[in-house]
């Protein structure tokens, strides 16, 4: 609960600007706690595993009832067993968990996000930041008047349907919303002002030219239309684009989605950089049926000299632009594969997280037993620095699989197969009362090492 209450706390610090001064009710605020809590559940849940075990099982040892037990004939492998049996149904329970509640509630959550910030548009307006607003960008230096409807130096980018990027932009040195109680259309009056689009042809050629439109304004409205702003749900488009708001079986259908598009895409863009540069053409002039003898030294001996001439007259036109091609695919490409791998570690970690909580329930217990302290003091530091380390490692190799590094697979599971013969190595020296590192057994075999070498 502890744990809990402070990355609910971080989801508030860190999302205050879309509720402040909203006049949002205590149960809008309510739904905010209670669906931030199950996509806490990833970091809390195991970390929780590591810390109680550490406490619990080091308050026992504090107080000899592990002595206690062995006394009895009670090893601690059976103390533990009752324990282990809980922590692999809790396993399980976390799969299920983490591959229906979490998605639900994180769709619930960015819905619940959406209507606050467009519950009350006018208010929606922070000064001196981009506040986004149904299509558009707006940027305010300064907001004044009674309701703050009066706005200096307003800056809007306004999104294009089924483009990618901000195109036109509006700059005015003043704005007014104008809105009434009964209305669905909220209103931005803006005044002496600049408008600005690019263009964008459909031929590269004239694409190289940057052509735009640019005109002046005295007066220029715009208007939102309101009517149903206060129901906004998530839309098909970025159900699918948001893996953490799906199961395991929409994420397998998306990966090979995403799998043959990528290969489909490679292709098709092989295919126009290969046609675009004339290697075919010039491949047909080419007499593969010559002997050995009358082969030439070069493959430009195969050509006369007009026909050089046009091959490098073509070669030096064409270069730049296959080379920027090339690039924009490039990139493309690998937006497209870091998708891919983003997807296939998000089913990884949905298996790994359950596989998690038991593994560190047997790396805690064990240490627990060893440095035999129970409460809030040192079980809390060994906890807190094994769960940075494991934490952390799996985002270093989460980032590294994103951009193809190492095979997402690996990078899901990574801490998990470095801390699995931890808890091993930690479960053995506790049930033959040794204690974490015995360093005189290490420097002891050290020096018997050297020994036989002498």
């Amino acid at each position: 609960m502890i744990l809990t209450v402070i990355m609910v706390l971080q989801s508030v610090w860190l999302y205050i600007s879309e509720f402040a001064g909203k006049d949002l009710e205590f149960i809008v605020i309510a739904k905010f706690i209670f669906y931030s809590i199950p996509i806490s559940t990833p970091i809390t849940l195991p970390l929780t595993i590591l810390f109680s075990s550490i406490m619990v099982f080091g308050e026992f040892a504090e107080h000899y009832e592990f002595a206690a037990m062995k006394s009895t004939g009670i090893s601690l492998q059976r103390a533990m067993r009752t324990l282990s049996v809980f922590i692999v149904l809790l396993g399980f329970s976390t799969y299920y968990f983490s591959d229906s509640i979490i998605p639900a509630s994180y769709q619930e959550f960015i819905n619940l996000r959406r209507n606050v910030v467009k519950r009350k548009p006018a208010r929606a307006i922070v000064a001196k930041r981009f506040n986004e607003l149904q299509g558009f960008n707006i940027k305010v230096d300064s907001k004044y008047g009674d309701n703050d409807q009066y706005l200096n130096n307003v800056v809007i980018h306004k999104t294009t349907p089924n483009k990618a990027g901000n195109f036109t932009v509006i700059k005015s040195k003043k704005g007014e919303l104008i809105s009434s109680v009964n209305s669905n259309v909220l209103s931005l009056k803006l005044t002496d002002g600049n408008y600005y689009e690019d263009l964008q042809p459909k031929k590269y050629q004239d694409r190289q030219k940057i052509p735009f439109i640019k005109s002046s304004f005295k007066e220029y409205t715009m208007n939102l239309n309101l009517g149903d702003i206060n129901d906004v749900t998530v839309s098909e488009s970025d159900y699918a684009k948001n893996r953490k708001m799906r199961g395991v079986r929409l994420l397998t259908k998306d990966v090979d989605s995403f799998s043959t598009n990528l290969n489909k895409n490679r292709k098709s863009q092989f295919k126009r950089i290969l046609s675009s540069s004339g290697f075919k053409k010039t491949y047909k002039k080419v007499d593969l049926n010559c002997t050995t003898e009358d082969y030439p030294n070069a493959l430009s001996d195969f050509f006369d000299l007009k026909t050089k001439k046009n091959i490098y007259t073509n070669a030096s036109r064409n270069v730049k632009e296959l080379i920027n091609r090339i690039d924009v695919n490039q990139k493309s490409i690998r937006r497209r594969k870091s998708d891919l791998n983003k997807f296939e570690i998000a089913i990884h970690e949905k298996f790994a997280l359950g596989v998690a909580c038991i593994v560190l329930f047997f790396i805690g217990a064990p240490i627990g037993a060893i440095i035999r302290k129970g409460g809030l003091g040192l079980p809390a530091l060994y906890a807190f620095g094994l769960f940075l380390v494991y934490h952390f490692t799996g985002i270093f190799a989460k980032n590294a699989a994103e951009d193809g590094s190492i095979s997402p697979f690996v990078a899901s599971w990574l801490s998990t197969f470095i801390f699995m013969p931890l808890g091993i190595l930690f479960t053995h020296r506790a049930t033959n009362d040794k204690g974490l590192i015995s360093f005189g057994d290490i420097f002891y075999k050290i020096g018997k090492l050297f020994k036989k070498r002498d």
